[in-house]
């Protein structure tokens, strides 16, 4: 699981993101504001630490480029219209090609009674990931899924994975 890693948003906190391709993470928009101001932060404020366990990271990059989903507005007041565009995808200052470390590859979105799987760093947990094996997509709509997943502040932005033919792939993100 080294491919998903802990975000470091400045000094406002963390979320999870996961490496998709050798310089590009993929975590949830609304990790990429300041709670109080409402302005998205700059892209050289946020870090990703890939394997992050009790203090040490597999590989560190700095973020150089952040954008995020057309649709997404941070300060939505429909809180659901706020959750269909909750992506965002980080752009590494320098690619992560390390032999025991392999970017996830994406998958359809899942249906409701399928089995998914999230790993994230948690308030209570930030200092390793967080291992979900088995969870359920409790109700589809149009862009968003409804998960039995056990999540916390700090998961924002974890991979939701279905697991095909052995191999995890990432499916959604955590809003």
């Amino acid at each position: 699981w080294d491919a998903v890693g802990k975000l470091i948003l400045g000094e406002h906190g963390f979320c999870t993101g996961a490496l998709i391709e050798p310089q590009l993470v993929l975590t949830a928009a609304h990790c990429l504001y300041d709670k109080t101001t409402g302005v998205q932060m700059k892209p050289g404020d946020i870090q990703f630490f890939a394997g992050w366990r009790n203090g040490r990271a597999v590989a560190y990059r700095r973020v150089s480029r952040a954008v995020t989903h057309p649709d997404y507005r941070y300060s939505a007041i429909d809180k659901l219209d706020r959750v269909t565009a909750d992506l965002a995808l980080l752009e590494l200052s320098q690619p992560i090609r390390l032999p025991s470390l392999s970017p996830f590859e994406t998958a359809a979105a899942p249906v409701e009674g399928d089995a998914v799987g999230v790993v994230s760093y948690a308030q209570d947990r930030s200092e390793a990931p967080s291992i979900q094996e088995t969870c359920e997509v409790l109700a589809s709509r149009p862009e968003t899924l409804v998960l039995s997943c056990n999540v916390d502040f700090g998961s924002s932005g974890a991979p939701v994975f279905s697991v095909i033919d052995g191999v995890a792939r990432v499916v959604s993100v955590i809003s």
